[in-house]
């Protein structure tokens, strides 16, 4: 049996008026509350009950009414509404009420007298989803309007005559003081319920929910006329709170002035581990899998997360039902929230943990129903794969995240990747030369400060390491040198690239020089290679400014390494309250999570403070002006450091102290030689 065939019984054909019943009341004397029965689709009866029709007789004997041509039965307290005879319009009225109206912001230039409209609100602008929540009447001669915002957050209504005062409560806009009225008291004979009849046990039976189940969950029936909606009754300790309704084209609607609640409420008294779903088929499924410490939400799902702070509890009214049940919910130690996988679903996941608490709730992942998607709810899962399957979805549900609280178990993945060296360069790139083979090796998303007395060749030995890396493994560079004209640093690295000299005076006169070919060659080299981050006025570039640019090179050339030359050239602005060595912590800070985060490799560069009594040995990362965070905070730490006494050795002698390394797969503290060529700038490995 078809789904659609199975929520509209066949009856006797006979003249109906709908006069439904409704817990509403709608006296003579008030029209707006009259005019509110409009989004409940009630009918008006102006003249003797003509028959419904078209009506389709299906094979299985139960007759149903397409949704265009029938309206959807909606629950209303026996009022038959008449509206009055036919009056004349007063044009002059009707102009001077529209003005009115627009004056408030309701653009009523297109509604005609005695039709309900559907406009945006002007108080909530119809909320995230801008949806036409406003209802508008005007009266039948134009003399006087209405209206009511549907929206629970904001409930905007007022009345106006076109020569009246308006009479609303936009003034207070979204702060509007609602008075509570007392709910509905109802029972299953006022609403007139019914046990479910043997079709809607079929069409249960197809969606694998059984009669036992359904009686368990008092789930019932309500006729209208010729035609059959499910009822779903919300009870708290047995006793009937609200009741929902669905037709048969999957609508839903609610009894009014009734107390919003999870259904099941009574299911999860005093239990220590619950589930919330979206729907109430999915409670019912949840109970075929064996779960009967389940509830559903009464609302369904928002279109999407508020990017607004949390509500007070009194203001929170689209999920009020939370605070009405919060003696059932509030020593529950873990809540698992199998809401729909799609997006409105998951939305609805994340308000409920922002109010129940992160720290105690745990989310599923639906099955996959192909390669493409997956199974949407529980009810789903439970028609196709079994209950089984339901029940190993609920039972391997995952902690609900935490932003920036984590498993060991949500790395795995990477951590086989490295295990298998498959991320790339897990063991760090050679930096070129033999003799720091075992003790530096360049890793992405790491620190590595350099430092050594002034004119030691810090600067010359980067740029010599970052050519070596272009060469071997094609890496991109941003450089923010402040000490370096742009021209001159260009010579530096075309020396190094094409090795030989620039010019052919002093010293370069001994060595051919470079042709305007190779010079051609060498720029659009340059270009390809190199970013600039240069601050081309008076002012000193923070290392704020530096790291944004430098993000835009990530993003936009793909660069690898970052050269910030020297820490001295950047503006150190802090607070008063604020000192040095916190300062220069807090940049470091900055600089390392700018490196993980965009797997870039950081050298910065920072000359010793001022040494006395100086004798002609390295300097170490202890004496780097500013800090002892320099060391303290670094992934390497490097000390340059050239020979200057004739009588100990070769002057183009170059020591590369290596004095921090903080991962030992990468290398280890030790010494390694360089000859510095002067003419070409190259720094090379000693001949054995």
């Amino acid at each position: 049996m078809g789904s659609k065939h199975l929520l509209l019984l066949k009856s006797t054909l006979t003249p109906v008026t709908h006069t439904h019943t409704h817990a509403a009341y709608f006296s003579s004397t008030s029209k707006s509350q009259l005019f509110s029965t409009h989004r409940k689709n009630i009918t008006f009866s102006t003249s003797s009950p003509k028959p419904i029709s078209p009506f389709h007789r299906l094979t299985s004997g139960l007759s149903y009414y397409p949704h265009a041509a029938m309206p959807v039965p909606r629950p209303v307290s026996g009022v038959v509404l008449e509206v009055p005879e036919q009056q004349v319009i007063d044009l002059e009225q009707l102009t001077i009420l529209k003005q009115k109206l627009e004056d408030i912001g309701i653009d009523g230039a297109a509604c005609k007298p005695g039709q309900y409209n559907g406009l945006v609100c002007p108080s909530c602008k119809g909320g995230d989803s801008e949806e036409k929540s406003l209802s508008l009447y005007i009266t039948e001669d134009g003399a006087a309007a209405m209206w009511t915002c549907f929206r629970a957050k904001c409930g905007w209504r007022g009345t106006t005559r076109a020569f009246a005062d308006v009479k609303s409560t936009y003034a207070k806009m979204n702060r509007i003081t609602k008075v509570k009225q007392p709910f509905r008291e109802i029972t299953e004979e006022s609403l007139e319920l019914e046990p479910l009849c043997n079709e809607l046990l079929a069409y249960f039976a197809e969606r694998m929910i059984s009669g036992e189940t359904l009686r368990r969950n008092f789930v019932m029936q309500k006729r209208s006329g010729n035609q059959i909606a499910i009822a779903f009754t919300y009870q708290r300790n047995g006793e009937l709170v609200s009741c929902k309704y669905r037709d048969i084209t999957k609508k839903f609607w609610q009894e009014s002035n009734t107390e919003k609640i999870f259904y099941g409420l009574d299911d999860i008294k005093g239990a220590s581990d619950i589930i919330i779903v979206e729907g109430e088929m999915d409670k019912l499924a949840m109970e075929e899998a064996g779960f009967k410490n389940c509830v559903s939400v009464p609302d369904g799902a928002p279109p999407k997360v508020s990017n607004k702070e949390l509500p007070s509890t009194e203001e929170d009214t689209k999920y009020q039902y939370l605070w009405n049940c919060k003696e059932y919910i509030e020593k529950v130690s873990r809540i698992i929230l199998a809401t729909d996988g799609d997006p409105p679903g998951q939305a609805l996941a994340e308000e409920l943990a922002r109010r129940l608490g992160r720290e105690r709730c745990w989310r599923v992942k639906w099955p996959k129903k192909n390669d493409a998607e997956s199974f949407k709810d529980a009810n789903e899962v439970l028609m196709y794969m079994g209950p089984a399957a339901l029940r190993e979805v609920i039972e391997n549900a995952e902690l609900y995240p935490i932003k920036g609280l984590f498993n060991f178990k949500d790395y795995f993945q990477e951590i086989d990747q490295y295990y298998h060296q498959t991320l790339g360069y897990e063991l760090g790139v050679s930096t070129g030369w033999r003799a720091l083979n075992e003790l530096y090796n360049v890793v992405p998303g790491e620190l590595t400060i350099v430092t050594g007395v002034p004119n030691s060749g810090k600067s010359e030995w980067i740029d010599a390491l970052l050519c070596n890396l272009n060469r071997s493994v094609g890496w991109k560079f941003a450089l923010c040198s402040m000490e370096n004209k742009v021209r001159e640093h260009a010579r530096k690295l075309l020396e190094k690239r094409i090795r030989k000299p620039f010019f052919d005076v002093r010293y370069g006169e001994s060595v051919e020089r470079m042709n305007v070919e190779e010079l051609e060659q060498g720029k659009r080299w340059l270009s390809d290679t190199f970013s600039l981050i240069r601050c081309e006025n008076d002012c000193l570039p923070s290392i704020n400014w530096v790291l944004e640019l430098a993000r835009y090179a990530v993003l936009r050339h793909g660069v690898n390494g970052l050269v910030i030359d020297p820490y001295n050239e950047l503006d150190h602005q802090r607070p008063p309250s604020q000192t040095e060595t916190e300062y220069v912590s807090q940049m470091l800070t900055k600089i390392k999570r700018f490196a993980q985060h965009h797997s870039c490799h950081v050298w910065f560069v920072a000359h010793p403070r001022q040494l006395h009594n100086w004798v002609g040995s390295p300097p170490n990362l202890y004496d780097i002006s500013g800090s002892a965070h320099f060391i303290n905070k670094c992934d390497n730490g490097i000390v340059i450091h050239r020979n200057r006494d004739p009588e100990a050795g070769p002057v183009d002698l170059v020591q590369v102290c290596v004095r921090k390394v903080r991962n030992k797969v990468i290398g280890t503290i030790g010494d390694g030689y360089l000859s510095y060529n002067r003419v070409t700038g190259e720094y090379m490995d000693l001949d054995p």
